[in-house]
C-alpha cells in the first residue's frame, strides 16, 4: 500500500499527480503549521495571507482545494470564495472560523462551502477534513485502488465513478458514492455509525449519528428501490452490506 509519511494511505489527483491545495489565512504561523501539516501529504501547497493574494494564487495554483479563514484583512472568506468559484467553480473549501455560531455556518455553505472546523482546532481534523472533500468530490483516489467493487449484482468502478445494480445505472451524489464505496470495500462486515462517519466524514463520534442514517436512507432508495435490499441495519451495531441470497 502507498502511504504518506504520516501513516495515511496517499492520495494524489486523478492522473497521479500531487493535489493542488491553497491554504489562506492572515497568521502567518498558523498559515506555515497548515501548510506543512498538508504538505506532509505529498501535495503541492501554497499560502496567502490576504483575499487579494488568495486570488491571485488561486489563478496560477488553480487548486483543488482550498483551507480559508472566514475573517480577512481586506475582506471575508465569503467574498474570496464566491471568486474562487469564478476562477475554478469545482474547487473545494474548508472554512476556517473562529466564531461557532450557527449563523456562520449557515452562512459558509450558503455561500458554497463544503465544510467548516472552529478556531481551535487540530491539524489531524483539517487534513482529515480536507482528504474527505477531496475524495467525496471525486478529485482524489487513493493510489492503491482498484478499478471494479463488486458484490452481488452490484458494481462501482472507481475510476469512472459509474454504480450499476442489475445492470442498471445509479445516479449518486458525492458522499452517497464515498458511503457506498466504503461499504462495497467491506462487505458482509457490520460498520458503526462511528466507523461511517470517520471513514466517510472524517469526523469523531458525537451528536452527528443522524447524518449517517440519512445518507443511509437515500442509498437504499437509490440501490434497494423496487429490489431486495442489500443494505441492512443491525439493530445497535450499525449497517451492512450484503448480496442477495436466493
Amino acid at each position: 500500500m502507498n502511504t504518506t509519511r504520516s501513516g495515511r494511505p496517499a492520495l494524489t489527483r486523478p492522473d497521479g499527480t500531487p493535489l493542488r491545495v491553497l491554504v489562506v489565512d492572515d497568521d502567518p504561523d498558523l498559515a506555515e503549521v497548515l501548510t506543512g501539516a498538508l504538505r506532509y501529504e505529498g501535495w503541492e501547497v501554497r499560502a496567502a495571507g490576504d483575499g487579494a493574494s488568495a486570488v491571485t494564487t488561486a489563478r496560477e495554483l488553480m487548486p483543488d482545494a482550498v483551507v480559508l479563514d472566514v475573517m480577512l484583512p481586506d475582506t471575508d472568506g465569503f467574498a474570496v470564495l464566491r471568486t474562487l468559484h469564478q476562477v475554478k467553480p469545482d474547487v473545494c473549501v474548508l472554512f476556517l472560523t473562529a466564531r461557532d455560531a450557527v449563523e456562520d455556518r449557515i452562512a459558509g455553505i450558503t455561500a458554497g462551502g463544503d465544510d467548516y472546523v472552529t478556531k481551535p482546532f487540530s491539524l489531524e481534523e483539517v487534513v482529515a477534513r480536507v482528504r474527505g472533500l477531496l475524495r467525496r468530490a471525486g478529485m482524489a483516489r487513493q493510489l492503491d485502488e482498484g478499478p471494479r467493487l463488486v458484490v452481488g449484482d452490484l458494481v462501482m468502478d472507481e475510476e469512472s465513478r459509474e454504480v450499476t445494480r442489475g445492470g442498471e445505472l445509479i445516479e449518486l451524489s458525492p458522499t452517497e458514492f464515498e458511503l457506498l464505496r466504503f461499504l462495497l470495500r467491506n462487505p458482509r462486515r457490520v460498520l458503526s455509525k462511528a466507523q461511517i462517519l470517520d471513514r466517510v466524514w472524517s469526523y469523531d463520534f458525537g451528536g452527528r449519528a443522524h447524518v449517517v442514517e440519512l445518507y443511509i436512507s437515500y442509498l437504499r432508495k437509490k440501490v434497494d428501490a423496487g429490489r431486495d435490499p442489500m443494505i441492512h441495519t443491525v439493530r445497535g451495531a450499525g449497517y451492512v452490506l450484503k448480496p442477495v441470497v436466493k
